[in-house]
């Protein structure tokens, strides 16, 4: 089996942030997709805490604005190209991290 080197992209946010009036989570998945990232995936907390606060579900709240991560691995040439604008768009609304990685399958 060929071990190919990759970057995972991870990125915490909120499901309620907002680039504009633009749902950012949308917005991410749509910017990925557009520059031909292999895929992505969306995953969300049950509850979480960090510089912005506390995050919990809690069926006694309409809103709970629980935390978000989006997840994507690509060759690094092709994330190093859409960071400048995953960068804009997440802003101070949350992290943005990237970790070399080693994958057993071809990407797209």
């Amino acid at each position: 089996m060929k071990e190919l080197n990759a970057k995972l992209l991870r990125i915490y946010i909120k499901e309620e942030d907002k680039y504009g009036k633009e749902p950012l989570i949308n917005l991410i998945i749509k910017t990925l997709k557009t520059n031909e990232i292999s895929g992505a995936t969306v995953f969300k907390g049950y509850c979480g805490f960090g510089t912005r606060g506390f995050s919990r579900a809690d069926i006694l709240r309409l809103s709970m604005n629980l935390p978000v991560v989006i997840e994507c691995i690509d060759y690094e040439e092709k994330l190093e190209k859409v960071m400048p604008k995953i960068v804009e768009l997440v802003s101070e609304n949350g992290i943005i991290s990237l970790q070399e990685i080693h994958i057993f399958k071809n990407l797209k």
